[in-house]
């Protein structure tokens, strides 16, 4: 059992989302507005009663695709067996825009 650990959030992560693209990409959902892209925290562990994930465990989300995991709209019958793909690859690109925005940094990376 991991141990209750200290919320991450960073004011720097949510402002980076900014008129990004949307890294959620939900097919036949994405509404192509990155005016409306906001960091939109995904589900994991971290997550409880009153208390959204860590800044760590999410993405940059248009308003559309952010309403689908929020569950005010409906995932497309489609794409719903692929959530979980979809929220791994938005958090992967946004890890890697936050990189080369120098918000993230790794210890050896070139």
């Amino acid at each position: 059992m991991l141990q209750k650990t200290t919320p991450i959030h960073s004011k720097k992560i949510r402002d980076a989302a900014r008129n990004q693209p949307c890294t959620l990409q939900i097919v036949g959902v994405c509404n192509g507005d990155w005016s409306t892209t906001v960091l939109a925290h995904l589900p994991d562990e971290s997550h409880g009663i009153a208390r959204k994930s860590d800044d760590l465990s999410a993405c940059f989300a248009c308003d559309s695709c952010h309403s689908v995991i929020d569950g005010r709209m409906k995932w497309p019958p489609m794409e719903l067996e692929h959530k979980d793909w979809y929220f791994r690859r938005a958090q992967i690109r946004t890890w890697r825009v936050l990189f080369e925005l120098a918000i993230f940094s790794i210890k050896g990376a070139a």
